[in-house]
């Protein structure tokens, strides 16, 4: 179970309490719940608020509606169990499923994966007037990112002011290159001007926008490298828990994609996605040096498992830059 099936469960549940008189009929069911990893005290994988929410539309006390939620939410398959912590917040323990497992659904989705089911269309940014620079890109991005999420038409319109690229910087297109001028003006909230660093011209890790698409770029190039060896990816262990460095954080990455992109178009906030991008290539870095096999090891299980983790980080980033309008390529 992704983070974000668990907030439409939790949604799901908080319906089915108020029809069968569980909770009183007056209590809106919001359309989406918040979900986030849960934090220093909390307990379990992930935590909800949404008692806290829900009690002042139900003339409960918070812990109340927790109580409620809790055995509807506790026997779904994917959870292992529920915990109450503090006034009402709900703590979720997934049970555990296999990398493998994972693996197979990311390919199965491919660049879409975070993406609701029947909302795969997104529209293609249109040049907007020199003027309007940034408001068209940054409306092209939330756009595409709304529309991922089965809320297309929406979009836009609930988009505050957006703050211009100022006079100073000029021709920031012609400067830093279509990409590299759309990466600075969706990596701040939208009010916020944006700032232009040397960084965006400097093809090395020191800069945000060279290492997430050089992290795609790796992925594609780990595959190379693996067929010259002999050897093709299938998803499936890569090794020992705690064995192989950077897994962990790798799939963690993964796995909060879909609840980074729910976030994303909830808040009409692309920085967002922009901050997920460059915690995945991150950890992708950092894992791509136990990728293949070392001197005179040969091709294991593992390898093949690990080319497949790193392959599904690559096919993730590729589909977070094009809900960005950016170019991921194979390249670099």
């Amino acid at each position: 179970m992704t983070p974000v099936d668990l907030s439409r469960s939790v949604v799901r549940a908080l319906r089915r309490a108020v029809e069968d008189g569980e909770l009183p009929a007056g209590v809106v069911v919001p359309e989406r719940v918040v979900v986030e990893r849960t934090r220093p005290g909390g307990a379990g994988d992930y935590a909800s608020p949404v008692a806290f929410g829900v009690a002042k539309g139900a003339g409960v006390a918070p812990r109340g509606v927790a109580e409620v939620l809790a055995p509807r939410l506790a026997g779904l398959p994917g959870i292992e169990r529920v915990e109450i912590t503090g006034a009402g917040f709900l703590n979720f323990v997934l049970a555990e499923s296999s990398v493998g497992e994972y693996v197979r659904s990311i390919r199965a989705d491919g660049a879409s994966y975070g993406v609701t089911p029947g909302e795969r269309e997104t529209p293609r940014f249109t040049d907007a007037p020199a003027g309007a620079l940034r408001e068209g890109v940054v409306h092209a991005a939330v756009q595409r990112i709304v529309s991922s999420q089965g809320l297309a038409g929406e979009g836009v319109a609930a988009v505050a002011r957006i703050a211009p690229v100022a006079k100073r910087d000029g021709d920031v297109r012609a400067r830093y290159g279509a990409d590299g001028a759309a990466w600075a003006m969706l990596c701040v909230p939208g009010h916020e001007t944006p700032v232009f660093p040397a960084w965006l011209l400097v093809q090395d890790e020191s800069s945000e926008f060279f290492r997430v698409r050089y992290a795609h770029a790796r992925a594609r190039a780990l595959t190379r490298n693996a067929e010259q060896l002999g050897f093709l990816s299938e998803p499936g262990e890569p090794g020992e828990p705690g064995e192989v460095h950077g897994a962990g954080a790798l799939l963690g990455a993964l796995r909060d994609h879909p609840l980074v992109l729910e976030a994303a178009a909830h808040h009409r906030a692309p920085e967002r996605l922009v901050r997920q991008l460059v915690v995945l290539a991150d950890a992708l870095l950092d894992f791509q040096y136990h990728v293949l096999p070392q001197g005179d090891e040969k091709p294991s299980a593992a390898h093949r498992a690990r080319l497949a983790l790193a392959e599904a980080a690559g096919t993730v980033l590729a589909g977070g830059l094009a809900l960005l309008g950016i170019d991921a390529p194979d390249h670099l």
